[in-house]
């Protein structure tokens, strides 16, 4: 691996954290560029799975306030998400090769869907006011049951998984829009960590593209999280939107 592919690498890690704290798309970016560099798809995806959990650490960490506003909650949605990763980890090593390079183009084009529909689904949301039953603030079985499936989707891909957990938790919960963000930070850290640790004792990895994600990720993450409480979302979401289609072309 050259110096201007190790950099690259860094880049695409620090790049990823910052997405990861903020629209919850990462993988969208790093994942492309481990292609790029001949790397293998499915040790790709480990090795991107391992190298971003860094970078859930220090997102987590920069939302640690408003984390702390709901501890219930946010033992629930560890535990939850944790629990649906493993799933999609088997998921990712059992299942033969040709089916991850096969359905990963389709994953990322379905996310940059939800990227790019994410204004319309926000004001659906908005929409929808509790009754008479006053503020919801734990989740119902309906709201578990789709972020365990989030979890799932995290363990074997996960790229716009945090576009996933986002839209869960502001279905199934009446929060604000800075508390679910730092929620969802947090799902994306269980459900990588979790599957990472199974991806370092039963996967092949390239280390060394993961310890230069880590690198990139940890610092992107935490500045992540102090951007997400200021940055428009509006020019991010149109070049994710783009640079996820051209890489899903690229792959089909």
């Amino acid at each position: 691996m050259t110096g201007l592919e190790q950099l690259a690498i860094v880049a695409a890690g620090l790049g990823a954290g910052l997405l990861t704290s903020t629209v919850g798309v990462a993988s969208l970016l790093s994942f492309p560029v481990l292609i790029a560099l001949g790397i293998p798809p499915v040790v790709a995806n480990a090795s991107n799975t391992v190298g971003l959990i860094p970078a859930g650490l220090g997102g987590s960490l920069g939302y640690r306030r408003e984390l702390r506003e709901q501890p219930k909650v946010t033992w629930f949605v560890v535990i939850t998400c944790a629990v649906g990763s493993v799933g999609g980890a088997v998921l990712l090593l059992a299942l033969p090769s040709s089916v991850f390079e096969s359905i990963v183009p389709w994953l990322i084009l379905f996310t940059c869907l939800l990227v790019g529909a994410q204004p319309w689904i926000s004001r659906w949301l908005r929409s929808r006011k509790p009754d008479d039953h006053g503020p919801r603030t734990a989740l119902s079985p309906a709201t578990t049951v789709f972020a365990a499936l989030t979890g799932v989707y995290g363990g074997y891909f996960g790229a716009g998984s945090g576009v996933m957990m986002m839209a869960v938790l502001s279905l199934g919960l009446d929060l604000e829009l800075r508390i679910v963000n730092a929620l969802k930070t947090l799902a994306i850290l269980a459900a990588n960590l979790v599957a990472g640790l199974i991806f370092v004792f039963a996967a092949d990895l390239d280390y060394a593209a993961v310890g230069l994600l880590a690198a990139g990720s940890v610092v992107g993450g935490y500045a992540g999280s102090h951007i997400g409480r200021l940055l428009p979302p509006t020019l991010l979401r149109v070049l994710i939107v783009l640079a996820g289609i051209t890489a899903a072309v690229t792959m089909l």
